[in-house]
Order: C-alpha cells, then structure tokens, then sequence
C-alpha cells in the first residue's frame, strides 16, 4: 500500500471515529437516580414513576427510583442530591424549610383553601410557588422542577378534639420543622419532632398522642390502628415538591432539559389525576379496617377557634424568614385571591 493510501485510510478512520464520538456525546443514555420519602403506591412514589415513564418514553435515559429507606430518610436524600449522588429527589417543604426558611409558608394554618380544584389550580398558576420558589430553591443548589399538593391534613390523636383546649398536654409529631411546631403550639399542643420511621412506634408506647398526615398516610402507614381518632381540622394541605441537582441539571443539553421539565408536567397532571378522591377511598378503607375509629370533622364554629391563633403563627413565619418571607406571603395571598374569583 502506498504511502498515500495509508494516509487516506487512517483519515478516513479519524473521522469515523470523530463521528462516533460526536452522536455519543449527543445521544450518551445516562441512569439517572430519584429518590423520595413515600412508600410503593402512595403519592410521591406515582409521580416519581409517571415522571420515570415519561423521561425513558422520550429519551435514552433510564431512571432509577428509590422509595423511602431506601437510601435513608428525608434528610439522607437531600443530602446526597446536593452532594450530586442522587440527580432528583422529591421532599416536602416540612424538612427544606430547615434549608430554606421560606418553604415553611405551608405551614401556616388556614393559609390555602380546603376545596381540591382550587388548590389544583393555585399550584398550577400561582407566580409564588412556579418563579419566587424557583429563585429560593437555585440559591441552595436545586432546580425547582414541581411543587404539588398530595392531600389535606388530617390530624390523629387518642381521643376526638374539637376545640384547642383538647391539645392541652398532648405531645403531637411533626417533622422537624420549626414553624409546624409553632402550629401546633398556637393549637395548645406539645409540639414533639420525630423521624417519619419513628411515628408508628411512639404512638403504640403513648410517648405521643398524636400526630398529622394526609389521609392516605395514616391508612398506608396503619397510624389508624394506634391513634385512631381522626380529626378534620381544614387547616392545611401536604405539599411535597420535585428537584434536581442543579449543577447536573444546567450541563444538560437543551434537550434534555426540555425533557426533565415536560417529564414533571406529565407526571402532575397524572398525579393530580390520581389524588383526585384518593382522600375518600383511603377513609373508607380505614373505617371498613378497625371499628375503634372516630371520625370528627370540625364544624364552621370549631374551626373558627383554631382560625383564632394563625395570626400568631403568621407572625413566627415572619420572625423566620424575614422580609423576603413578608414579600412571599402577600404574594401567596394574591394569587389565592386570583384563583379565588
């Protein structure tokens, strides 16, 4: 072969190679890994795996989802998502408020509204929750990628309560958020942190008398077998929300960033979709289970005595996360507002 030939040849395979190597580092299918605080079946592990089919529909990326213990509590994950391990994690507002105060807005009692469809669409429109919580979120490492409701609270406790002075003496879980345990204050309970894991256990002992989730948690979790008087107080929503690692997030091309995003709209909307009664089927469940169970919804008068003590709360919240949680609040109010009409 001459020497021209065999420079051709190895030219020609540079460039194949280069080829090669280019559509690789356009079309490189990752595993992508996902973790969040909930259980097989309950409602952060739907839209984990809503937001997992769409991503392995329309890309070459996989997703690997981890459920709760999996890689550890709310904390653990959280943790390893800013450390880069975990490219996604789903948590809720009552363990990043530690992170960031202004996530503890949740909190503040009889702040959203009691009906489905309008807390569907506050989540959906509100400028606060989708580009002020955007900007707070970036500031510790996070792509905001979904904050959405799971379902209304629900507290138990181990006897019925109706009015503040029923909390009195009574140590209720709450996560480890300060302003939570400023509700509960405010209600005239002994506000007492606890991990998630933890729960089932010191309500059996009477180390707690109570404790508050989504109705959907306390059948999942069988909370109702040891604390089983339920009471609907009206007083707030479970909200949880989607993140990435943001430093992974902004070395995605533009098309897979077009992807992760569409990924969370789809797996809202099927989420929304999939609590829509959910509340109702797992009370149902509940009641068929144990013939111990009490349900007590707090009538209009009995509300407007817990409704009494937010003003305080609100001013917690405020003593937290000042002025930039001021400016949040009068926002979240607006867009209520909005909604509203």
């Amino acid at each position: 072969m001459s020497l021209t030939s065999q420079l051709k040849k190895i030219a020609g395979i540079s460039c194949v190679a280069a080829t090669l190597a280019t559509a690789t580092g356009v079309a490189q299918a990752d595993t992508w890994r996902y973790a969040h605080e909930e259980y097989k079946g309950d409602v952060q592990d739907v839209y984990a795996l809503k937001f997992k089919e769409y991503i392995e529909d329309n890309s070459e990326h996989t997703l690997q989802v981890y459920r709760f213990g999996e890689l550890g509590e709310s904390d653990d994950i959280m943790e390893q998502t800013q450390a880069g391990i975990l490219q996604f994690v789903n948590q809720s507002p009552g363990f990043t408020g530690s992170l960031i105060p202004e996530a503890q807005i949740f909190f503040i009692p009889y702040l959203l509204p009691t009906d489905m469809e309008t807390v569907v669409k506050f989540f959906r429109e509100s400028k606060a929750i989708n580009e002020d919580f955007t900007e707070l979120y970036a500031d510790k490492g996070l792509e905001l990628l979904k904050m959405y409701p799971e379902g209304e609270m629900v507290v138990t406790a181990d006897e019925p309560v109706t009015n503040p002075q029923d909390f009195k003496g009574k140590k209720i879980r709450v996560m480890t958020n300060p302003l939570l345990s400023s509700t509960y204050e405010a209600f005239g309970a002994t506000p007492t942190p606890l991990p998630w894991g933890e729960v089932y256990g010191a309500l059996q002992t009477n180390m707690i008398q109570g404790q508050e989730n989504p109705i959907f948690w306390i059948e999942s979790g069988g909370l109702y077998e040891v604390s089983p008087n339920l009471i609907f107080t009206g007083h707030g929503w479970f909200t949880t929300a989607s993140m990435a690692n943001k430093d992974f997030f902004d070395d995605l091309s533009a098309s897979d960033k077009q992807v992760v995003r569409d990924a969370s709209e789809y797996a809202f909307n099927e989420t929304m979709k999939h609590i829509d009664g959910l509340a109702d089927r797992a009370l149902d469940k509940i009641v068929k289970s144990s013939d111990k169970v009490t349900v007590t919804r707090l009538t209009d008068r009995q509300i407007a005595k817990f409704k009494a003590r937010a003003p305080k709360v609100e001013e917690t919240f405020y003593e937290m996360a000042g002025e930039s949680g001021k400016v949040l609040l009068q926002q979240f109010k607006t867009d209520l507002d909005a909604v509203a009409k």
